[in-house]
């Protein structure tokens, strides 16, 4: 199992920048986030998971493996849409999935060049991809590309937790990156601990 890198350098960091956030540290210790390398993969688990519990995705994902063999764009457009069906994807997933795997087979999404792309590019990119949202970008960028700095403004749990750490009523886009600056340059870990206060 593989998790998200990070030390002293990112926590002490986010320690000296904000003393609500190192309170929360300093209770949570040291976190330890799965992250899933395969990009090809984790954006096929991000479609499977929309909308369903994990114990259902996890379940469907384990089908398809079976069905498919090696999570290749190729080994999934050889089969049919009611054979990707029957492992309990709905027919707009099956569209979703099939689509980005047209999107690899051609070249058009590459994701050696997408490591080489800022954050703003990675999501302008990603979104293109129909069933491939901002939040969704933005969670393949942590778990996936493990880039340093993410913090989604889309995500409700982060926001809630930023709301009930600093005790604000409201919290609007414009107040939100103030705290996206103040934990910059290591936003993905801010947001691991704000998951864990939120959570």
């Amino acid at each position: 199992m593989e998790v998200f890198k990070y030390g002293e350098t990112e926590v002490n960091y986010l320690k000296n920048a904000c003393p609500k956030l190192a309170a929360v540290i300093d209770e949570a210790g040291m976190l330890q986030r799965t992250v899933k390398p395969e990009p090809f993969k984790a954006l096929v688990s991000s479609i499977v998971s929309q909308q369903i519990s994990t114990k259902a995705a996890d379940t469907v994902f384990e089908r398809i493996g079976n069905l498919v063999g090696e999570m290749k764009a190729e080994n999934f457009l050889a089969k049919t849409d009611e054979a990707l069906q029957s492992c309990g994807l709905s027919f707009r997933k099956v569209g979703y999935i099939k689509g980005m795997c047209v999107a690899v087979a051609s070249g058009e999404l590459d994701f050696e060049r997408l490591e080489k792309l800022t954050d703003q590019e990675v999501i302008a990119e990603l979104v293109k991809l129909n069933g491939i949202g901002e939040w969704s970008a933005e969670m393949f960028m942590i778990f996936t590309s493990q880039r340093p700095d993410i913090l989604s403004y889309g995500d409700l749990i982060i926001r809630k937790a930023i709301m009930r750490l600093y005790d604000l009523e409201e919290l609007s886009k414009k107040d939100f990156e103030k705290y996206r600056a103040l934990y910059s340059p290591y936003g993905s870990v801010a947001s691991m601990y704000l998951w864990h206060y939120g959570g």
